[in-house]
C-alpha cells in the first residue's frame, strides 16, 4: 500500500511551493492584528512563525496621521509582512457602514505601507474578549482597557488558524491543472 502523499512533502527553495506543485499560502513573516474602533486600535502581532498571537499596546486614536505613524513604527520594530484588520459584519452576516469604513481603511493600509492586508470577519470578538477577561482577577477599569487588545488577538489568531489550516489540508489537484 502507498504511503501517504502528505508525508512526502518538502517544500523547495522559498516560491510557496511544495516540491509536487501544490500550493502553499503560509509565509514567514509576523503577522499585525488590528481591531480598529472610532476611538481605539487594539493591536496584536504573530510570532515569526505565523502561529501565535499576543496582544500589544492599545492605540487611542487622535487622527488618521498620528494612528499610521504609530503603526508604521510597530511594523517597522515588528518586521510586520501582512496585516489582517477585524472586519465588522452585522450577525446576518450582511455589511454595513461600519464595514465600508473598514475597507476603505484596509486599502489605506495597502496603499501606505505596500503590504498585504487582510480582512477577518470580527462578529463576536469583542463579546469573547469581555467573556475571558471577566475570567480574570482584572478589576473592571483594566479589563476595558484590554477588551480592544483581546480583541486584536482573537481576530489575528482566529485568521491564522484559518490560514494554517488552509496551508496544511491536502489537497488533490483538479484535474487538468498544473
Amino acid at each position: 500500500m502507498d504511503s501517504d502523499p502528505r508525508d512526502s512533502l518538502q517544500e523547495d527553495s522559498g516560491e510557496g511551493r511544495f516540491q509536487n506543485g501544490n500550493r502553499r499560502e503560509l509565509q514567514v513573516g509576523r503577522v499585525l492584528g488590528l481591531d480598529v474602533g472610532s476611538r481605539r486600535i487594539g493591536i496584536a502581532i504573530s510570532d515569526p512563525l505565523g502561529i501565535t498571537a499576543q496582544g500589544l499596546e492599545t492605540l487611542q486614536r487622535r487622527n488618521k496621521r498620528h494612528d499610521f505613524e504609530y503603526l508604521q513604527r510597530v511594523i517597522q520594530q515588528y518586521d510586520v509582512r501582512q496585516i489582517v484588520v477585524g472586519l465588522p459584519l452585522r450577525m446576518s452576516g450582511a455589511e454595513g457602514i461600519q464595514s465600508d469604513k473598514m475597507q476603505v481603511f484596509a486599502e489605506d493600509l495597502r496603499k501606505r505601507f505596500r503590504l498585504p492586508v487582510h480582512l477577518w470577519d470580527e462578529r463576536l470578538t469583542s463579546a469573547e474578549a469581555n467573556r475571558l477577561l471577566r475570567e480574570t482577577d482584572l478589576s473592571i477599569e483594566k479589563r476595558g482597557k484590554a477588551v480592544d487588545r483581546m480583541a486584536a488577538v482573537l481576530i489575528l489568531q482566529g485568521w491564522m488558524e484559518w490560514r494554517g489550516g488552509e496551508a496544511s489540508s491536502y489537497r488533490l489537484p483538479a484535474s487538468g491543472s498544473e
